[in-house]
């Protein structure tokens, strides 16, 4: 907008009529000021919604200069009150439940825990599955709340550290290589049996091995041969009563035959033992056929 200027003068004033000057206004003006103005009151609006929603968000996040929500940050570190869902993995340092509570870890699929060293591999793991506990490292132990070991596990061998080893499944306990403990007994009310279907079972022990039954028999039963045999000592047989109901009968050089119920004892050179009908003197010669 352009605006001229004039400059009156009156009789007999020598003044000069200056030259005719251009004076321009700066400003907005028409649909320019009215559209500075809309955007103006647009960033209000937006600024008053974006407060809003912050405000909103605080109150429903439960934001607090302690926590958020559940979620509490102490000197300690944080502390989550009631149930959490993860859908990540979570790094701790600790996991604990408060004090009277007790801790729960619930997944729709497993629960896995990992150790790791400070080059980031895994030296642990805990997998907890739908069918299936797994652990992987290098020893599994279990410890009491004294801090005694029960029970420890590593690639060669498996320490039961507790005063008894209770088995009490129906089939009893299968060990495929030996086993080495001091004793082996079974309950007050029940038998012990150790048996080896189809290979053979060996007792060893540097100062002996002690079999008692205190109320019961003891049976032994082989489909071949029952050794007894002593390196150093002698095999004694101390009772009132000893039977052989099976011991074969020797037969006489002339076959005759004998009606009597009296016999003894006696013994091959190879060691077989054989009955011969007794008299005021030994007939083991006579029916000593069966050992020649």
């Amino acid at each position: 907008m352009v605006r001229q200027q004039y400059t009156t003068t009156t009789d007999g004033s020598s003044l000069e009529r200056p030259e005719r000057q251009y004076v321009y206004n700066i400003g907005i003006y028409g649909w320019r000021k009215r559209c500075l103005y809309l955007f103006v009151l647009l960033l209000l609006i937006v600024l008053v919604v974006n407060f809003a929603l912050t405000i909103w968000i605080l109150k429903v996040m439960w934001f607090s200069p302690s926590g958020m929500g559940h979620l509490r940050v102490t000197s300690e570190g944080l502390r989550l009150e009631g149930e959490s869902e993860f859908l990540y993995p979570l790094y701790a340092k600790e996991i604990r439940s408060r004090v009277d509570n007790s801790l729960h870890l619930h997944s729709s699929q497993n629960v896995t825990v990992n150790a790791r060293n400070s080059e980031g591999q895994i030296t642990g793991r805990l997998t907890v599955g739908p069918g299936l506990v797994e652990t992987h490292g290098q020893q599994f132990q279990i410890n009491s709340d004294k801090g005694k070991m029960l029970f420890s596990v590593d690639e060669k061998e498996v320490l039961v550290g507790t005063d008894k080893l209770v088995v009490t499944g129906p089939g009893g306990a299968l060990f495929e290589h030996s086993v080495e403990t001091p004793l082996v007994r079974a309950d007050s009310s029940k038998q012990l049996r150790l048996e080896s279907p189809t290979r053979s079972l060996s007792m060893d022990a540097p100062k002996g091995v002690y079999i008692k039954a205190q109320t019961g028999e003891i049976e032994a039963i082989s489909r071949r041969d029952i050794k007894l045999q002593s390196s150093d000592g002698s095999v004694v047989l101390d009772a009132e009563k000893i039977f052989l109901p099976k011991l074969p009968q020797g037969t006489k050089t002339n076959s005759a035959d004998s009606s009597q119920e009296l016999y003894e004892i006696c013994v091959c050179p190879d060691g077989k033992l054989y009955l011969s009908v007794a008299a005021t003197k030994s007939t083991c010669r006579e029916y000593s056929r069966d050992c020649q």
